[in-house]
């Protein structure tokens, strides 16, 4: 991995989906952080403060509507990209993600190109 990789918090609290995302994102270059819920991808992001997070919306503690909205409200945090991935629904993702502060959304099951293409358009 290069020394300027771009860093990407992977939050799920499904195992097999933060897994996978990590390392094909990881084949493409990128330095990847993992968080399994609401609380602790709050705490990672202040800490680490990675250029872009893809955060599931349904997890416990906080879902990731409540840490979007934490995020995107924190000037520590702000500057943050974030995609959304769910699998409530086309129409509810697309209604609720951008209210959030999500810079994009993809709904479960998503195809690995088209998330990839955007998470390198929004770190351009």
């Amino acid at each position: 991995m290069a020394a300027n990789a771009r860093t990407v918090l992977v939050v799920d609290d499904d195992p097999e989906i933060v897994s996978m995302l990590s390392a094909r994102l990881a084949g493409r270059g990128y330095r990847i952080l993992t968080a399994a819920d609401g609380l602790e991808a709050i705490a990672e992001a202040k800490r680490s403060r990675p250029e872009l997070i893809v955060l599931d919306v349904m997890m416990p503690h906080k879902t990731g509507w409540e840490v979007a909205r934490a995020l995107k409200q924190d000037p520590v945090t702000e500057g943050i990209k974030i995609v959304m991935l769910t699998a409530i629904g086309e129409q509810m993702n697309e209604m609720t993600s951008p209210l959030y502060g999500a810079d994009a959304y993809f709904d479960k099951p998503f195809d690995f190109g088209a998330l990839e293409t955007k998470i390198a358009e929004l770190l351009a």
